[in-house]
């Protein structure tokens, strides 16, 4: 071989080395950081940070090889929520998964530049981390659990497996779901219910409450969504059966832990989404241009056992609808 044609052939065959190790090179490695309202011990937060990265992995995003994700557990805590939020915006994450309303407060305080995608926000309109579920418009889009009027069915359910009640304690995040608690008082009136809120607050408070109001008969329970709800589930669930208080719940997990009912969307199928929308983030759409979407299904669960410590009879007829029945 000639000197010019070996020199051809090595340039040659330099360049086509270069454009196989450039492909085969990983894209730059991205970050997220997730601020969960939970303590890290909690299998309902671990459950939901699962649901969230198998879905990135679906769609082509792992921890330690394309992405690095940086995770923070408030527990309900204000100060971790606020402190944790400046940690994570300080490491230059590329999005941030903010899970439920204390997390997405404490983030949007601290920046309004920097892309959050929530999960498990009950009114984030109302909140003012988006201009409406449309059209977000800055830097926050994701998913809500709950249309307003599945709030007024959690009462009608509990007409439905206790018709005696004739007074309902709301427990709530006094600071967060106005428009749940609105939904329950418009159809009241028409059920016959008298509705007495209660803020969600410590253990003691709580039990002081509960009890209080379980003092004067024909009572029952809702227990809305809020941070303090899931923190504090099986103290609540207790005091429910202690007081003999029927109780609709939001989340299937209060009735696998002992709770009589509960109607709602497929928590963990939040997170899963989240993903979608983190991925496609880090593709190039802005949160502003991302609907927040809401569940178009919701399932029913029901648990025999508390309805025959509460000496219920279920109705057939809501055994039928029910899509998972706890014996």
């Amino acid at each position: 071989m000639k000197r010019r044609e070996f020199i051809t052939l090595l340039g040659g065959a330099a360049a086509a080395w270069s454009l196989a190790a450039h492909a085969q090179q990983p894209d730059r490695m991205r970050r997220i950081g997730v601020l969960m309202n939970l303590a890290a011990d909690d299998a309902e937060g671990q459950a939901r940070i699962a649901a969230f990265v198998q879905a990135l992995q679906r769609l082509g995003w792992s921890d330690g090889r394309n992405l690095r994700i940086d995770h923070r557990w408030a527990a309900g805590d204000t100060d971790r929520f606020h402190r944790y939020a400046e940690e994570l915006l300080a490491l230059a994450p590329d999005v941030i998964l903010a899970a439920a309303t204390p997390s997405v407060q404490a983030l949007q305080q601290a920046t309004r530049t920097v892309p959050i995608v929530f999960a498990i926000v009950a009114d984030p309109v109302g909140a003012g981390f988006v201009d409406s579920l449309a059209r977000p418009g800055g830097n926050a889009t994701g998913f809500t659990p709950f249309e307003y009027g599945i709030s007024g069915k959690w009462l009608e359910l509990l007409k439905e497996i206790a018709p005696r009640v004739t007074r309902v304690a709301v427990l709530r995040d006094l600071t967060i779901g106005l428009g749940q608690l609105g939904a329950i008082q418009s159809v009241a009136p028409s059920l016959g219910v008298e509705l007495t809120p209660i803020g969600v607050g410590d253990a003691g408070q709580i039990e002081r409450t509960v009890a209080a109001f379980a003092r004067s008969p024909n009572g029952g329970l809702i227990v809305t969504a809020s941070t303090s709800a899931v923190i504090h589930r099986e103290l609540i669930i207790a005091l429910a059966a202690r007081h003999k208080l029927p109780a609709v719940y939001y989340r299937r997990y209060f009735v696998a832990s002992g709770g009589l009912m509960s109607y709602g969307p497929d928590f963990l199928d939040q997170f899963r989404s989240a993903a979608s929308y983190v991925d496609r983030i880090l593709r190039g759409e802005k949160p502003a241009d991302l609907p927040v979407q809401a569940p178009t299904k919701h399932e029913l669960t029901i648990n025999l056992n508390a309805a025959k410590a509460l000496g219920l009879d279920v109705p057939p007829m809501l055994l039928a609808r029910a899509d998972e029945v706890i014996e």
